[in-house]
């Protein structure tokens, strides 16, 4: 008699998040923390109040901890189309969280200080964070502007219409880039030439262009992803990614226009 060799249990396909690169997990973990000290702070701006506006205001840990925390796990993902090696992803990647680590953690002390955190200068302490702060961007502009030009000059994994929407999302995301350091350097000199309290009330002008398209770098791929998920045709999936490129491009000169006559 013989015997039938019994079959292999089937095992269950890996999950997603079996499927990320270890630099991936931390990052998202970091960001997911990231985020929530935003809510915590949006939640201490509501109990304690103090408005939504100045140097002081609890919305600067807010704003900074849910912005830097989307961006982290944003990046991360869209990273993961482009091709790098092991060694460079991890760098680049490691780098970017960390530094997203310290701008928030500076922006964090000085709102719980009470002080101004940019272009203060006052103490030993705000001074160190500050220029922590500055150079945080520095490293900022480095390792998204290295993600950028692999986005545009190297091999991308994706479906035409996913690398439009990266390349759109990495070209808005300099222009974002380029308005945050605008507004370090216009702040720079008000200080260095006696003008603090001016600092403090206009440095931020660009503030809304900053945050509108430093988003697009989620938004776009995001759109892409979705109609990929939903099974739209290729065609029907670029002409979409092509018109919210458009319509991006317009909201950001729109808000643009609306910064500047404001001052």
């Amino acid at each position: 008699m013989t015997t039938v060799a019994a079959r292999p249990a089937s095992s269950a396909p890996p999950s997603r998040w079996s499927r990320l690169r270890g630099i991936e997990k931390v990052c998202y973990l970091i960001g997911a923390v990231l985020l929530a000290s935003g809510v915590f702070h949006f939640g201490v701006l509501l109990v304690r109040g103090g408005g939504w506006n100045g140097p002081l205001s609890w919305r600067k840990p807010t704003t900074f901890g849910i912005s830097f925390g989307l961006t982290l796990i944003t990046v991360a993902w869209v990273a993961s189309y482009l091709t790098l090696s092991a060694r460079m992803r991890t760098w680049l990647l490691g780098v970017f969280a960390a530094d997203c680590v310290l701008e928030v953690a500076g922006i964090t002390i000085q709102a719980w200080r009470r002080v101004p955190s940019h272009f203060n200068t006052e103490t030993p302490a705000s001074t160190a964070i500050a220029m922590s702060l500055a150079l945080g961007g520095a490293v900022l502009i480095v390792v998204l502007g290295a993600l950028a030009i692999t986005a545009f000059r190297g091999r991308v994994d994706a479906a035409p219409d996913m690398r439009r929407a990266l390349r759109a999302g990495f070209a808005f995301l300099v222009i974002g880039l380029a308005t945050g350091a605008a507004m370090i350097a216009k702040g720079e000199v008000l200080i260095r030439t006696g003008h603090r309290q001016e600092a403090y009330d206009t440095a931020g002008s660009l503030k809304w262009v900053h945050g509108v398209t430093l988003h697009a770098i989620l938004v776009l791929p995001a759109l892409a992803a979705l109609l990929t998920a939903r099974e739209r045709p290729p065609a029907q999936r670029m002409g979409a990614v092509t018109i919210a490129t458009w319509a991006y491009a317009a909201a950001t000169a729109a808000v643009l226009v609306v910064s500047l006559v404001r001052g």
